[in-house]
């Protein structure tokens, strides 16, 4: 995909959805941060409903280390690997009050060292609570940058590296939103609804799905 052809892309999903936010529900920087972490392998709307009574009760990394692990896993027992991510979010939580006064830090590097928080994680908190220009790469940015041509990569850090370089100025921050969604709801993983695609004359998928109901599996 060409440079003018990569700000067309992101101009068009800017003009359908100007504010992107993360679909995942959260009150502060801290609560952004626990539910991302436990996101992983999980949908966004299975971590909200399980996070909604958690979070009511529970704002501060101090207030989640005095529910303990078994409290936790009473709350998040419908997510998958619920058991090893309790571990992880009350660890995480003891080395934000130990270490940060309870303060989520506003710093990648500083973040991938809480237990349970690697690069990806991180990507979205420092997109969402912070403004930075991060692309943190899941499975449909993954699927949606190579699949476009957007950006190509065998790994997700390669995908990301090449969003670093190509998104243009104005959709920076906005970038793994739109990017996201898109996956998400129309460059689906199994069968990719071009016939209602805003970017479909710009990406470099060959077999295009023009009407509904047709198509094969998709990569």
């Amino acid at each position: 995909m060409k440079k003018d052809q990569i700000f067309e892309f992101f101009r068009r999903l800017a003009e359908l959805n100007p504010a992107p936010e993360t679909e995942l529900e959260f009150g502060n920087t801290y609560q952004l941060l626990v539910a991302v972490v436990l996101s992983a392998q999980a949908t966004d709307v299975g971590v909200n409903k399980a996070t909604r009574a958690l979070f009511r009760d529970i704002k501060t990394p101090q207030q989640m280390v005095e529910l303990g692990e078994e409290g936790l896993k009473q709350h998040i027992k419908t997510i998958g690997l619920f058991n090893s991510k309790a571990k992880n979010v009350i660890a995480l939580s003891q080395i934000l009050v130990e270490r940060y006064g309870g303060e989520v830090p506003e710093d990648r590097d500083a973040l991938v060292e809480l237990p349970g928080v690697g690069r990806k994680t991180a990507n979205v908190v420092m997109n969402c609570a912070f403004g930075a220009e991060t692309f943190a790469v899941d499975t449909h940015i993954f699927r949606v940058g190579n699949r476009t041509g957007l950006a190509k990569g065998k790994t997700p850090l390669a995908v990301e590296k090449q969003l670093e370089k190509k998104v243009p100025g104005p959709f920076r921050v906005g970038a793994h939103h739109w990017l996201i969604l898109h996956g998400r709801y129309i460059c689906k993983a199994r069968t990719p609804e071009c016939w209602r695609c805003p970017v479909v004359d710009l990406c470099g998928y060959k077999p295009k799905v023009m009407e509904k109901g047709a198509g094969k599996k998709a990569s």
